[in-house]
C-alpha cells in the first residue's frame, strides 16, 4: 500500500517520450511556489522574486470567465521582475481556455498552468479543478486547445485521483491524454483530493501523501518534466526528491515562512541568494511598496505576505503585531514597515546581517 512519502513506486508499462529533455536539463521547474488563492497575487509573487532568483512563480487559479469577461487590467496586471511567472487557469471548456490562454499569453505570462486539483467546492460547483480528474480526455482536449492557440509552454497540476478512483490508474490515465495533448510539465499534488466529505482545508492535510506514485511517473514518462508538489516544508527534503523528479512546488511552506526562499537558490541551485538578509529584502521590497502606494493600493495588501518572514527570531512576534495592527490604518505608509522591522533584532540571514 502507497500512503507515505517512503512507499513503493508504481509499477507502470511502456515509456512515451514527448520530446522535452532541454526543458528538463535547464532546470526551468526544479523549484516552483504553489499557485495559492488569495495569497499568491502580484505583490506576493514581487516579494518572493526578491528573495529567489529561481524560484518559478504562479499566480492565484483565475477562471476562465473572470479572464474573457472581467477586468484584465487588475487580473493579470504584474511587474516585469516576477518572470518567470505563469498564469493558473480554471475551466473545462477547450474553447474558453484557449482564448484566456491566448490572452493570458498575450499579457506577457511565461506558462500557462491548468488547475485539476482544487478541491473547493465552488470550484468544483463550475466544472473545473480536481473533479476533471474523472474526465482524462477531456482534460487532453482542453490541453490541446490551448497548445494550438499560444507559443508558451501549457502545463497541468494535478492530484492524484478523486474519492474512490484508484490513484495509479487515474493518474496514469490522465497522464497519458494531457500529455499525448502536448502538455509541457505535469506537476502533481501527491494526494488523492476527497470531494465527498472532506472541507478544502482538510483535503490538503489529511489524504495521505504518495510521493512514490509520482516518482513512478516520471519514470513512466522520462521526457516529461514531473513536478512534486504536496507536504514539502524544508530544502533538504526537497533536494532529497529532486533525485527522483524534475522539480519541486512548494506551497503553503514558503508563504508562512518566506525566508526559505531566500536560502533556496543556494540551497538547489548553487547559486547567492539574490539579497544578503530578511531584511535586506525588506529594504529591497520599499520602493515598490512606495510606488504601489501612490497608485492607491493599501500597506496592508502588500504588508500582509511578509508576516512570516522572521520567525525563528527575536522580535519575529513584534513584527507581526506591528503590521497586523499599523498596517490597516489609513494612510499607513512605508514608515509603519520601517517602524515594524526595527522592532526585529540581528540573527544570521534571516535578521539583519552584518552586510546590511
Amino acid at each position: 500500500m502507497r500512503n507515505s512519502p517512503s512507499a513503493g513506486q508504481a509499477c507502470y508499462g511502456s515509456q512515451m517520450s514527448a520530446g522535452t529533455s532541454k526543458k528538463i536539463a535547464d532546470g526551468t521547474y526544479r523549484f516552483c511556489v504553489a499557485p495559492m488563492m488569495e495569497w499568491t497575487d502580484r505583490h506576493c509573487r514581487f516579494f518572493h522574486r526578491i528573495l529567489s532568483r529561481r524560484a518559478r512563480l504562479y499566480s492565484e487559479m483565475l477562471a476562465v470567465g473572470a479572464v474573457l469577461h472581467g477586468n484584465r487590467d487588475r487580473l493579470l496586471r504584474f511587474d516585469q521582475a516576477e518572470h518567470p511567472v505563469a498564469l493558473q487557469l480554471g475551466g473545462s471548456d477547450p474553447a474558453k481556455l484557449a482564448a484566456a490562454a491566448e490572452i493570458g499569453a498575450d499579457s506577457g505570462y511565461d506558462e500557462i498552468n491548468l488547475n485539476i486539483g482544487c478541491p473547493s467546492e465552488r470550484v468544483k460547483s463550475g466544472a473545473f479543478g480536481a473533479c476533471l480528474m474523472l474526465q482524462p480526455k477531456l482534460v487532453g482536449d482542453c490541453v490541446a486547445a490551448m497548445k494550438a492557440r499560444v507559443k508558451i509552454p501549457v502545463t497541468v497540476k494535478c492530484r492524484t485521483g478523486v474519492d474512490e478512483q484508484d490513484p495509479e490508474a487515474a493518474l496514469g490515465l490522465l497522464a497519458e491524454s494531457v500529455i499525448a495533448a502536448g502538455c509541457d510539465a505535469l506537476i502533481v499534488h501527491a494526494r488523492k483530493a476527497w470531494l465527498k466529505g472532506l472541507s478544502p482545508k482538510e483535503n490538503r492535510d489529511v489524504p495521505p501523501l504518495d510521493y512514490g506514485l509520482v516518482h513512478a511517473l516520471k519514470q513512466r514518462f522520462p521526457n516529461v518534466p514531473v513536478v512534486l508538489n504536496g507536504g514539502l516544508a524544508t530544502l533538504s527534503q526537497m533536494r532529497a526528491e529532486l533525485d527522483s523528479v524534475d522539480g519541486v512546488m512548494v506551497g503553503r511552506a514558503a508563504y508562512q515562512d518566506p525566508a526559505l526562499l531566500l536560502e533556496a537558490d543556494a540551497a538547489l541551485f548553487g547559486e547567492a541568494a539574490p539579497v544578503v538578509s530578511a531584511a535586506a529584502a525588506v529594504e529591497a521590497f520599499i520602493p515598490y511598496v512606495e510606488a504601489r502606494l501612490a497608485e492607491g493600493v493599501p500597506l496592508h495588501a502588500m504588508t500582509r505576505h511578509l508576516l512570516g518572514l522572521f520567525n525563528g527570531l527575536s522580535g519575529a512576534r513584534a513584527w507581526r503585531r506591528q503590521l497586523a495592527a499599523e498596517a490597516v490604518r489609513p494612510g499607513a505608509g512605508v514608515g509603519t514597515l520601517r517602524a515594524a522591522l526595527a522592532l526585529v533584532e540581528p540573527g544570521g540571514p534571516r535578521g539583519v546581517s552584518v552586510a546590511a
